[in-house]
């Protein structure tokens, strides 16, 4: 195990050490949370979170973009009551916060999953479980309840395991389907080879597939009896280069749940999508796919001219402020996915982290709102963005 533990009940002291006034205090912002998540994992597991594809120009250039952007603000509106909740899929939520598909938890946290899925129900807010989790989706979704969650697909190259995989999301719980469309094949990630770390290998992300019957149907012994041989065979699935719209629409038959594409950032492939599913979800995958692509936030504010409203598109990519959600909102975005900061939540407290990192975002969201003279989501648009010269 790659975590060296923080015993939650440990953060919750301090948050009552910081109310008090004492010299300790949690992070004032995600870049300290990462600094401590970097002091607790080893190397190549932090490495893994945190960097990117190739020279990593694209994760500069998720940042770099929001920076791009400037706040305007109005006055005298009364501002004094802020109302942060948002309707998706004709569910409410406490915020425009999803907690983003991100497999192998577990080496951030000996719990991973399950700590991040109590949070989410916690808070409020969907949990968007992955395929490559290290906990079955099953097994996620009783620690929440009848909280909101997602399930996240990796198309498989075989049929039957995708089908099977989507049919039991819809059995146990899970309201839509997160299509990634983005990894037809791994991105070159050029410090996860200098480590010669692959957590997929190490079989931290097979929980779904072990537990999957049209999987294990495809094995010559069970998992328990030959996991090298499952984790070998779950490797020649995971990647799909064959991935085409006929795909996507085959997962129609499979379930009547919403479906959202993740990974667009072309409006050409946005206007094909409107035949196709229920939502978008612009992202180039935190930038550990594609190496100088373009920024998530830069694909954003085109997809949504070529999408008008016609079904939801949500923002994947960069957030690490209530300013960048602001602003990703006020470019058109429904809602935005939560990824890397919550991850370093996760390695710091457990699940108590990753509710303090929610809350950090949350809380900065709305002191932006009221800085900005706007009382609801609603009242964000494009009017509140001047672009930098």
């Amino acid at each position: 195990m790659v975590f060296v533990k923080i015993e939650e009940q440990n953060i919750d002291a301090l948050y009552h050490q910081e109310e008090s006034g004492s010299g300790n205090r949690l992070p004032a912002s995600i870049r300290e949370w990462k600094q401590k998540a970097e002091n607790i994992l080893q190397k190549e597991a932090f490495e893994y979170i945190a960097r990117g594809s190739g020279e990593e120009a694209t994760l500069r250039s998720n940042r770099k973009a929001f920076n791009n952007w400037q706040i305007s603000h109005r006055v005298l509106r009364n501002v004094s009551n802020r109302e942060l909740s948002i309707s998706l899929f004709g569910k409410r939520i406490s915020s425009p916060l999803l907690l983003a598909p991100i497999g192998v938890q577990t080496i951030a946290h000996p719990e991973g999953e399950l700590a991040s899925a109590r949070a989410a129900a916690d808070m409020d807010i969907p949990f968007i479980t992955s395929t490559a989790a290290t906990y079955s989706m099953e097994e996620i979704a009783n620690e929440m309840g009848d909280s909101p969650r997602w399930f996240q697909l990796y198309n498989s190259n075989n049929d039957r395991v995708t089908e099977s995989m989507v049919k039991r999301a819809e059995a146990c719980g899970y309201s839509a389907i997160v299509v990634t469309v983005d990894t037809p094949v791994l991105g070159h990630r050029e410090f996860d080879l200098q480590n010669s770390y692959s957590p997929l290998k190490e079989g931290k992300g097979n929980g779904n597939y072990i537990s999957d019957p049209a999987f294990c149907e495809m094995l010559e012994k069970s998992p328990r009896k030959d996991m090298k041989a499952a984790i070998q065979k779950q490797m020649e699935l995971f990647e799909n280069p064959s991935l085409t719209w006929e795909d996507i629409e085959k997962i129609r038959k499979y379930s009547k749940l919403p479906i959202l594409l993740k990974g667009i950032v072309d409006p050409e492939d946005a206007k094909i999508a409107l035949n196709y599913v229920d939502g978008l979800i612009v992202s180039n995958h935190g930038g550990r796919q594609l190496d100088h692509g373009i920024a998530s936030l830069d694909a954003l504010e085109k997809i949504c001219q070529v999408i008008q409203g016609e079904i939801p598109v949500l923002f994947d990519s960069g957030i690490r402020r209530g300013t960048d959600v602001l602003k990703a909102i006020a470019l058109g975005a429904s809602a935005v996915l939560l990824g890397r900061p919550f991850m370093y939540g996760l390695a710091t407290g457990g699940e108590a982290g990753v509710k303090r990192v929610i809350q950090q975002i949350q809380k900065e969201l709305d002191v932006s709102m009221a800085l900005s003279g706007v009382r609801s989501i609603n009242e964000i648009d494009s009017s509140l963005l001047v672009r930098q010269r």
